[in-house]
């Protein structure tokens, strides 16, 4: 199977090629731990760097997601403590890690970015180099949550320069995949 651009790769392709890197949008929901655990498994097997990476900023869902504001209006911050939210989602990230895989891996580099602005943008914007590889959860569920939410797979899917594996929730490890 040929890896094209921004196209979805199916979640056992991933390991025939050698990644430069490992990119992983993280957030707690089901998909997000599978995410995360998928893409540490398969660092670990090619022996390469995994880029964890929680994007928060205001009006952002708390379980992660796209900010839409399709009404015009702009949100009024009256006050920001910029630490506070970004130490939220360094939270999110160790909590996730703890759930997905016991903790941050001591055998891989690891590097936890906890970057502002929407998570699908940041995400793409991250994964630009040659040998970058983009892991997404995703939440299935509800069509009309998913719009409500926006999709941050379905966003990278269609806009990132490098290859994209998105993770259902609840699904079951198969004979490709790496633990």
């Amino acid at each position: 199977m040929s890896l094209s651009l921004a196209q979805p790769i199916r979640q056992d392709a991933a390991p025939g090629r050698e990644w430069g890197r490992v990119i992983v949008g993280v957030d707690d929901s089901p998909g997000g731990v599978a995410a995360l655990r998928w893409a540490v498994g398969l660092a670990r097997s090619q022996e390469t760097q995994v880029v964890a990476v929680r994007a928060w900023a205001l009006g952002l869902p708390e379980h992660g997601g796209r900010r839409h504001r399709r009404d015009g209006h702009h949100h009024v911050v009256l006050v920001f403590r910029g630490a506070e939210r970004r130490e939220a989602a360094a939270q999110v990230v160790r909590r996730t890690f703890r759930a997905a895989t016991g903790g941050v891996p001591r055998d891989l580099a690891v590097r936890i970015e906890t970057p502002e602005g929407d998570p699908g943008a940041v995400l793409t914007d991250l994964a630009t180099k040659p040998g970058d590889l983009l892991v997404v959860g995703s939440r299935g569920g509800h069509a009309l949550k998913r719009l409500m939410h926006g999709s941050v797979s379905r966003y990278c899917s269609k806009r990132s320069g490098c290859p994209v594996v998105v993770i259902r929730p609840g699904r079951q490890p198969g004979a490709g995949d790496h633990q």
